[in-house]
């Protein structure tokens, strides 16, 4: 009985800890100057993808190096991202090679699957995205919406509850999204640094979201 009460409370101490650290994690914005910023983007099927490399488009060529996440299923996207560098490297005066990555990881839940099989098909994708952020440990993850950016989200806010890197989650919503937000964006605006909704009626029904108009 001993012995079961001390785990007991150390599990609980263990508990209390992390319950700390992600808090601190989440309320902590401290900028730090750099001349190029490491960004992870995460790509989804159809509309996500376009709107995506628009809001990629407004970026300067500081935001380097660009790792895209995309699903291993997604050949479209990954042909739109191709396209998306070819043409920036083109209207780039330095003439220098884009650096830019592409990562697949399996998609968390396929159109029409199931709810009860998505439990573990995302823990999959979870147990892939973990890694593949440490390795690259990006400065920024920017996300619009695709279920694939939830696991890669939350990875990048452990890598700041275990100490590896504070990471800046920024998540736009997508602008189909009128009144109400999207399944993927009401399990990540508590964990988002900033929150972007592209309509009035989002900022008034979510007063701490940015509101900055359409911006793509």
């Amino acid at each position: 009985m001993g012995c079961v009460l001390i785990l007991a409370a150390a599990a609980g101490a263990a508990a209390v800890v992390l319950a700390l650290r992600l808090w601190l994690v989440l309320h902590s914005r401290v900028v730090v100057p750099r001349e190029s910023v490491s960004l992870m983007a995460v790509a989804g099927s159809g509309g996500h993808t376009t709107e995506l490399l628009r809001l990629l488009g407004h970026l300067s060529a500081a935001y380097s190096p660009r790792h895209y996440v995309i699903a291993d299923t997604d050949e479209i996207s990954a042909r739109k991202i191709e396209a998306f560098e070819l043409g920036r490297a083109d209207r780039d005066p330095s003439g220098m090679v884009p650096r830019y990555f592409l990562h697949r990881i399996p998609r968390s839940r396929e159109v029409r699957q199931s709810w009860l099989s998505t439990v573990a098909t995302t823990l999959h994708s979870a147990c892939l995205s973990l890694p593949l952020t440490y390795r690259v440990r990006p400065d920024l993850v920017l996300c619009n919406g695709p279920g694939t950016c939830v696991p890669i989200c939350a990875a990048a806010v452990l890598l700041g509850v275990l100490g590896v890197k504070r990471v800046t989650v920024v998540y736009v919503e997508s602008l189909c999204r009128v009144e109400h937000l999207s399944l993927t964006g009401r399990i990540l605006r508590p964990f988002a640094d900033y929150f972007l909704v592209q309509w009035p009626a989002l900022k008034r029904k979510y007063p701490t979201s940015v509101y900055l108009g359409r911006i793509v």
